[in-house]
């Protein structure tokens, strides 16, 4: 386990940082999110897993815009999949602030996959599933969760109709774009979107939450 005193960023820091997020975290959580940033940042530098690499622009930019999605969408006890996860954002930061999620992992890069191996082992997570593969080779029906997160995935003509597959009945998709792509997708027909909310410290991106319109229920 990596010690708080491997990276320049202090408890208060963090707290200041998330604040801005409307985010408010126990002493136990705080100390995690700093295990987290050790690990990443020491991996960083063989992996390449984020060019933002000052701890507290990596609070705010993904710890902070991914556990804002919590305080948009009921996600604590849910069953929640992460499709293109990457270094663990927005899945292992939401499963930090609600550790009750049922986390599934889909990402392609081996590296990456081994990296979150690394994080979910040291940090002791507890229900996370990963999948080393793209989420066009996963079956959707493997999947069957409640809410389907993507902060990376640019390819929104094949994420929808297999996020539809893959969601229970009333389930959430949560994207995170900019301006135009949010425009863009709330075209989408055969969907429901909400409003989309611009992340907090940011000019351009938002959170984008859909679902299905569902013309049959589908079984749980």
């Amino acid at each position: 386990m990596p010690t708080p005193a491997s990276i320049a960023i202090s408890s208060q820091q963090i707290r200041e940082t998330l604040a801005l997020f409307a985010i408010s975290l126990s002493d136990d959580q705080i100390a995690r999110i700093r295990d987290y940033l050790a690990i990443l940042l020491k991996w960083n530098r063989s992996v390449g897993l984020t060019t933002v690499t000052d701890p507290v622009e990596i609070v705010g930019r993904h710890f902070g815009e991914s556990m804002y999605a919590a305080k948009l969408l009921p996600v604590e006890n849910c069953r929640l999949a992460d499709v293109g996860t990457g270094a663990g954002f927005p899945g292992l930061a939401l499963k930090i602030a609600c550790p009750g999620i049922q986390l599934t992992l889909i990402e392609s890069n081996k590296k990456k996959c081994a990296f979150l191996s690394e994080a979910v082992r040291a940090l002791g997570f507890a229900d996370v599933e990963i999948r080393p593969e793209r989420f066009e080779q996963t079956r959707p029906e493997s999947v069957r969760v409640n809410i389907i997160t993507s902060r990376a995935v640019g390819e929104f003509k094949q994420l929808l109709p297999w996020s539809r597959r893959a969601l229970i009945h009333r389930g959430h998709l949560v994207l995170w774009v900019g301006a135009e792509d949010s425009t863009r997708i709330s075209r989408t027909s055969g969907w429901t979107w909400q409003p989309p909310e611009r992340v907090p410290e940011s000019q351009r991106r938002c959170i984008l939450i859909g679902r299905p319109i569902d013309e049959l229920p589908r079984r749980q």
